[in-house]
C-alpha cells in the first residue's frame, strides 16, 4: 500500500476560497529554489463576479508587534508578486506546472484553478528569533482572505574537501617554550540532528599546567536591516576537567549536540522559521549568494567551535625563592627606646619631651 501524501488546506470564513497546497517547506538547493504551487478552489456564487489573486510576500519583522508605533515601522516588504487567478487569463493547462497540482485538479473539480511561483535568486531563508514576539524573514500566500505562512529553508551539499582547523601558539611570560593547540573538525558541512565531532591535540612544552578543558558550538546572529545587533550563543557545550600538565600532550575527540531540544524557549537563538503547531530546527547557516546584497538577507547565521582552557602557573618554582632564608640572621628585641633624642614610657605610650 503507498503512503499517504499529506496536502496542507485552508478555507476562508465565509467559505468562499479555498486553498491546497502539497507542502509548506521549499528548499534552497544553491542553483534553484523549489517553486512554489498549489490549487484554489472558489466558489462562483459567493464570489458573486469579484476576482481572486493569490500574493507570494517575503516579509522582515524585527521586533513585537506592538512595537509598530510612532510612524516607527520594524516590517519591510522584501519581494511581493501577485497573480490572477479567477477569472482564468489562461487555460488550466498551461498554468499546471506539477504532478501533484494535476491529481489535485482532477480531485477538486471544475471550480479548482492552479498557481504556481518561481522565488527569486537574492530571497534569504526564513528565520525567526526566540521567543515568538522576534520574527525574521518568512514568506506569506495570501489568497483572498485566506492566509498561509510558508517556509524557505536552505540546504548545502556536503563538501567532503575542506575540513576546518585551527591552528594557534601561545607563549607565556618566563616560559621558555610555547603552548601549541590545534582544533579540527572532521568535516564543514552538519547537518540537523547530527553530532559535531572536534578533534583537540594540545602539546604543552610551557611552564603552565592546562585543565578545566571545555568546547561549545556558538551560533551568530548578525542582524543587517535596520541595526547592527548581534547574538552569539552557545547551542551546544561539554565541560571536563582535562587537564595537561607540563612537558605533555593531550590528544582526544570531543562530541557537541547542537540542538534545539536543548535550547528550547531561550531568548536570542535563531530558528528556521517556526511555522505554527510545527516544530523546526536551529537556523542554518547563512549562504549568500555572489552580486546580492548582505542588508536584503535581514539576518546572517553562522556557527564556530570555541575551545576554552585554564592555564596555571607552576608556583612551585617562584615560592622556593620567596621563602628561602639568608645564611646569617640577627634577632633584636624592639624597643622605642633605641630611638636615639626620644624618651618613651614602660608601655610604649605618646613621646614626652627629655
Amino acid at each position: 500500500m503507498s503512503p499517504k501524501h499529506v496536502v496542507f488546506k485552508k478555507v476562508s470564513r465565509d467559505k468562499s476560497v479555498a486553498v491546497y497546497m502539497a507542502k509548506r517547506d521549499f528548499v534552497d538547493h544553491s542553483d534553484f529554489v523549489d517553486p512554489v504551487d498549489g490549487v484554489i478552489v472558489i466558489d462562483p456564487v459567493q464570489l458573486k463576479g469579484k476576482k481572486v489573486y493569490v500574493m507570494l510576500s517575503c516579509t522582515f519583522r524585527y521586533g513585537r508587534q506592538d512595537m509598530d508605533v510612532m510612524g516607527v515601522a520594524f516590517r519591510r516588504d522584501l519581494f511581493i508578486v501577485t497573480r490572477q487567478v479567477y477569472p482564468e487569463l489562461q487555460d488550466k493547462e498551461k498554468l499546471t506546472h506539477t504532478r501533484i497540482q494535476q491529481k489535485l485538479l482532477h480531485k477538486l473539480g471544475d471550480n479548482a484553478y492552479p498557481f504556481f511561483f518561481e522565488f527569486p535568486d537574492n530571497l534569504p531563508c526564513s528565520v525567526s528569533l526566540q521567543p515568538e514576539m522576534c520574527s525574521g524573514v518568512r514568506g506569506e500566500g495570501v489568497l483572498s482572505s485566506v492566509r498561509l505562512t510558508i517556509r524557505k529553508i536552505q540546504f548545502s551539499p556536503e563538501n567532503t574537501e575542506v575540513a576546518p582547523f585551527a591552528d594557534m601558539t601561545f607563549e607565556f611570560l618566563m616560559s621558555e617554550k610555547p603552548l601549541h593547540v590545534k582544533l579540527t573538525l572532521p568535516k564543514e558541512t552538519f547537518y540537523h540532528g547530527e553530532p559535531v565531532k572536534a578533534n583537540v591535540e594540545i602539546t604543552n612544552s610551557s611552564s603552565r599546567n592546562i585543565k578545566d578543558i571545555s568546547l561549545s558550538v556558538e551560533q551568530v546572529t548578525n542582524v543587517v536591516l535596520y541595526s547592527n545587533d548581534k547574538y552569539v550563543k552557545s547551542v551546544a557545550k561539554e565541560e571536563t576537567e582535562d587537564s595537561v600538565p607540563s612537558g605533555t600532550t593531550l590528544k582526544k575527540e570531543y562530541t557537541l549536540y547542537p540542538l534545539l531540544a536543548y535550547n528550547k524557549d531561550r531568548r536570542g537563538i535563531a530558528l528556521d522559521g517556526r511555522l505554527k503547531h510545527e516544530d523546526t530546527n536551529l537556523a542554518s547557516s547563512s549562504i549568500v549568494k555572489q552580486e546580492v546584497l548582505k542588508e536584503v538577507q535581514g539576518m546572517l547565521i553562522s556557527y564556530k567551535v570555541v575551545l576554552k582552557m585554564i592555564a596555571v602557573a607552576c608556583l612551585s618554582s617562584f615560592l622556593s625563592v620567596l621563602c628561602s632564608e639568608p645564611d646569617d640572621m640577627v634577632f633584636e628585641d624592639f624597643k622605642r627606646a633605641y630611638l636615639k633624642g626620644v624618651v618613651y614610657g614602660d608601655d610604649d605610650e605618646s613621646p614626652t619631651e627629655a
